[in-house]
């Protein structure tokens, strides 16, 4: 099997296609990622800056390309030597506007009846043999026939053939169509068809039936038969019928290439053992770097601030479970109703399953592995629901049957439960130390020591060796470097405590947890403009859902909530606070920065640099996560360093872009280096400050907590011992020897290093 030894993500759109890319893969390249990782090509919803929402798995998508495209940018990487890894999409498609779909058009015109009934995932006897669609505005709605189709607004659907040839008005046409057209807040209970989460633009597919996986990845397949895919990442295998199946029929028709799962691991999961893939995209590395970085000193002033805003005691796990309860009775009700149809032998079971699916403990289980998943969340709404407890029992056998279709529909239930609740609403919730709440991570885990962190990364090592690292993704909440500099609250929680005071005085919220949030997110990514903050802010309280909410915003909240955003720019005391504590975590910031990018660009596994990252990446939640890179001002950089400059630490972000090239090239030049796992001992009054570690000639050295750190005086007496030999300094092309290493003579100008073995 063919592996990166590192990847670059980038994302294809519109306005960035694939030739575009062809541009930059020099530049990547040059860099030393040896892979390039792209965003999803099928073609795609007109404008879709992601690509999740394919409407067409035969063609690569015009808009980013097409195939010649697709041609020309393999030429050009095969040309630079990188191999191409190639996100792919099999759990669901685009249904916004169904005549770009071909077999969504097909299904509502033929329902039952379609060649294309037996790919979507629809309940037709829920709705009485149609499949309802939630886009009316009112219960009676001014539908008209145009063109041979049916139309509400923009909106166009099918009409099913002989329906509307006596001349029948348009409301009598749609009472003979396939499909009900029903007011938008009917979605969230009646809906009779499978989506991804609650998105209702986003149908499933059932790609386990033979014919869909063929006919879905006949394209893709295409790409890795001819070369123009070395491998594939599988976005959100959680909500197919079978991953595993799914995984082992990719495994064959791909020869058993390179294959990445998204997949979201609780912290002490692994992934299924069975599975034929390489391993995770990497959140779960990204927790193991965000945490090391972090203080665990200051988690009891953090608690207490926390309690302090909220008006009592923070209880991450009643947050956790009130957001999934919220999302099984609200937005997803409609798919713990179907569940609730498919168990006609155990009646008035809809609490019951909603309870289940908030106590459950994981994304899924993977019958009959994870039953035990079942298990402690049976145990758990026991506890919490003793009145539930017979409907319970009889509830466990059932679902813990793979053989049953109920318990298959509530695996694929729980992933979209638990990232809806969790993910997408208490993350917003709490406020303590907002860079932990991060996709992948579970914020009740607020720091972990560097023996703890070694231990994890020679699971990884074990068990993983090829599974990707990431610290930044078009997924993610807040970028690298927003959360780097977050961290560094910890050291000060104390200051961080009163100038979060200052701030809410100046634009009240009432929202206390969601103020703690929002302010230190803005402080996060300062400076930003104004727009980016505004969008932030009013994603974030909808998403809480605490005092507003996408579906019923509340016009009051959301004045209080924009001022509070303004008054970080135009009150003077606000705008003060916030820029002198940016001054006061900004220098840490950098330092926890880089360190991050060391880690994850040296320790077990795949790294990949999300676009644009190798600067400083202080992006936020999407789509402020995909906007442009200016490739240039990034070429321009690497030619100084390579042309010797040793940057310093400051705005630019220059020393990240030198600490990111040395390692990248470091993976892909020097493989022998990066064979094994061994933590490194560190002694000295300041050791606690330092995560030293030796892949196998390779030795990374990198600074934490460097507030306390510089308290503390700066390294002192502090030794790290390394195995004898020559070392040169990847990163700064100082010669060290091996053998007890004083630490202040190889941290003096960065606070990482990155020490390669000399060849005999």
């Amino acid at each position: 099997m063919k592996t990166p030894r590192s990847t670059y993500r980038l994302q294809i759109a519109r306005d960035f296609p694939l030739d575009a890319a062809a541009e930059v893969v020099d530049y990547i390249r040059d860099l030393g990622a040896d892979w390039v990782y792209l965003s999803p090509l099928l073609r795609a919803e007109p404008g879709s800056n992601h690509g999740y929402d394919v409407v067409d798995h035969s063609a690569v998508d015009p808009e980013r390309g097409g195939a010649d495209g697709l041609s020309r940018f393999a030429a050009a990487a095969r040309a630079a030597g990188l191999g191409i890894l190639v996100d792919v999409v099999p759990n669901h498609v685009g249904v916004a506007t169904p005549e770009r779909n071909p077999w969504w058009w097909d299904l509502l015109t033929h329902g039952r009846d379609s060649r294309y009934a037996e790919a979507f995932d629809v309940d037709w006897d829920a709705g009485d043999g149609r499949i309802r669609l939630p886009v009316l505005g009112e219960a009676d709605p001014e539908l008209r026939i145009e063109d041979g189709a049916l139309c509400y607004f923009e909106h166009r659907f099918p009409i099913a053939p002989g329906t509307a040839d006596d001349g029948a008005d348009a409301a009598t046409v749609h009472a003979r169509q396939n499909y009900e057209l029903v007011p938008w807040q009917r979605e969230n209970a009646e809906l009779n068809y499978r989506r991804f989460f609650a998105v209702s633009t986003l149908a499933g597919i059932r790609v386990e039936e033979p014919w869909v996986f063929d006919e879905s990845h006949a394209e893709i397949l295409r790409w890795v038969q001819e070369g123009l895919a070395d491998g594939l990442r599988i976005d959100h295998p959680d909500g197919l019928a079978d991953p595993g199946g799914y995984l082992e029929r990719l495994a064959e028709a791909t020869d058993g290439r390179y294959v990445l799962v998204e997949k979201i691991l609780e912290p002490g999961e692994q992934l299924p053992a069975n599975w034929a893939t390489a391993g995770t995209t990497g959140y779960d590395a990204l927790g193991d770097v965000d945490r090391v970085l972090v203080d665990p000193a200051g988690q009891a002033a953090l608690d207490a601030l926390e309690a302090e805003v909220r008006g009592a005691e923070a209880d991450w796990e009643r947050m956790v479970h009130d957001g999934k309860r919220g999302i099984a009775d609200g937005i997803l009700e409609s798919e713990v109703r179907r569940l609730v149809r498919l168990l006609p032998e155990v009646p008035d079971s809809q609490d019951a399953l909603a309870e289940l699916l908030a106590c459950f403990p994981v994304y899924r289980s993977y019958l009959p592995a994870g039953r035990e998943h079942l298990e402690e969340a049976a145990a758990k709404a026991r506890t919490a629901r003793p009145d539930l407890a017979d409907t319970i029992d009889r509830l466990l056998p059932i679902l813990g049957d793979p053989g049953h279709p109920a318990a298959a529909r509530f695996q694929q239930t729980s992933g979209a439960v638990m990232a809806k609740g969790v993910e997408d609403t208490a993350f917003y919730r709490y406020g303590r130390l907002v860079s932990l709440n991060e996709v992948g991570g579970d914020p009740s885990e607020f720091a972990v020591t560097p023996e703890e962190f070694h231990r994890r990364q020679e699971t990884r090592q074990a068990m993983t060796p090829v599974s990707m690292t990431t610290l930044s993704t078009h997924d993610t909440k807040r970028g690298e470097d927003t959360r780097a500099r977050i961290d560094a609250f910890s050291e000060v929680p104390d200051r961080w405590r009163d100038a979060l005071a200052t701030l809410r005085s100046r634009a009240p919220l009432g929202d206390g947890p969601l103020e703690a949030l929002l302010w230190s997110t803005l402080i996060g990514a300062w400076p930003l403009s104004r727009e980016r903050a505004h969008a932030y802010a009013e994603k974030a309280a909808r998403e809480a859902g605490t005092g507003t909410t996408w579906t019923a915003p509340d016009e009051e909240y959301e004045r209080r909530l924009h001022a509070l955003v303004d008054a970080a720019f135009d009150d003077a005391e606000a705008s003060a606070v916030v820029e002198e504590f940016t001054a006061t975590v900004r220098e840490a910031g950098w330092s926890n920065g880089l360190s991050a990018k060391l880690l994850q660009l040296t320790m077990p596994g795949v790294p990949d640099v999300y676009q644009g990252s190798e600067l400083w990446n202080r992006s936020l939640v999407d789509p402020d996560n995909r906007l442009p890179v200016d490739y240039a001002e990034r070429r321009a950089t690497l030619a100084r360093v390579d042309g010797g400059e040793l940057p310093a630490i400051d705005e630019s972000g220059a020393a990240k872009l030198l600490v990111t090239a040395r390692a990248l090239r470091a993976r892909r030049d020097r493989p022998e280096l990066f064979t094994r796992y061994a933590p490194l001992p560190v002694v000295g009054t300041a050791a606690a400050h330092l995560v030293a570690y030796d892949r196998g000639g390779a030795v990374a050295l990198a600074t934490r907590l460097p507030m306390g750190l510089e308290r503390r005086g700066g390294w002192g007496d502090t030794e790290a011992l390394l195995p004898p030999g020559a070392y040169v300094d990847a990163i700064t092309g100082t010669a060290i020897r091996g053998g007890t290493l004083r630490v202040t003579d190889v941290l003096t100008r960065y606070p990482v290093a990155l020490l390669l073995k000399e060849e005999s």
